[in-house]
């Protein structure tokens, strides 16, 4: 199912009043480990999955990279995009990441930021990954964290005097659809276990390089002290991994 709440009036006001939308990247708290993921983007080909008001596209670009590519399915995100950027160097298109279709070899890197837990066939976006990537290109991406997306709820337990006591897991086995509350909004969430995502990039074709469950920096606990529970429990995941020129399939059973 291809989701698009984000042209929704409503939800893309309430969303366009979230600080990261308001502040960028450096009001996002995972910021500082995605970015110590992504490899030296000087000259590169980009391509951001997901790309929301186009702050990646606009970093790769900082990073002097040669031509940048966002698509995302919400035509009120691709408008603010364009509206905010001033770079011949940056396409954006819009599009379902599920429908992506681009040339072999066409990236060096593939980003996407808080887009594939929406995304409901998560193997099928590796494989074009794999295939639109040059060889030793890299694909990094975060999401929910698992922990954070097992329950539908995505919220606390709570004492008799409304005091957090403990984030719940349950249900973590169960792959499936969450039907999440967000933003006032319900919103269609794709639970994956860790192992997923990780057996999902080794099975289509990629090395993992580094797994990052991040929690926010003192940096921003001390500018934001209402987020020292964000320190209690992962809320995000972030992976990096290359492509390997050699994709060893399984053999079939006979």
């Amino acid at each position: 199912m291809k989701q698009n709440k984000y042209d929704d009036p409503a939800f893309f006001a309430n969303y366009s009043q979230m600080a990261r939308s308001i502040g960028g990247l450096d009001a996002a708290g995972e910021w500082p480990a995605f970015r110590a993921l992504l490899p030296d983007l000087y000259d590169k080909t980009v391509l951001d999955l997901g790309c929301g008001f186009g702050w990646h596209c606009r970093y790769a670009r900082e990073q002097q990279a040669r031509s940048v590519v966002g698509v995302d399915l919400s035509e009120k995100m691709i408008e603010r995009a364009r509206e905010q950027t001033n770079d011949a160097a940056i396409e954006y298109r819009r599009l379902a990441i599920e429908d992506i279709d681009f040339a072999a070899g066409a990236f060096d890197v593939v980003l996407s930021s808080l887009a594939l837990h929406y995304v409901e066939r998560f193997d099928l976006v590796c494989w074009k990954v794999h295939h639109y990537l040059k060889p030793g290109g890299a694909f990094v991406f975060s999401v929910e964290h698992p922990i954070f997306t097992a329950l539908a709820a995505q919220d606390w337990y709570y004492g008799e005097h409304g005091e957090r006591l403990h984030w719940p897991v349950d249900h973590y086995q169960e792959e499936s659809s969450r039907q999440a509350r967000f933003l006032d909004q319900d919103v269609v969430k794709y639970h994956r276990t860790i192992a997923t995502y990780v057996n999902t990039l080794i099975d289509t074709g990629f090395t993992m390089t580094k797994l990052s469950e991040p929690q926010p920096t003192q940096e921003l606990l001390d500018t934001h002290p209402e987020w020292q529970d964000e320190t209690r429990r992962p809320m995000f995941l972030l992976i990096a991994a290359v492509k390997r020129e050699k994709i060893e399939r399984p053999e079939r059973k006979r």
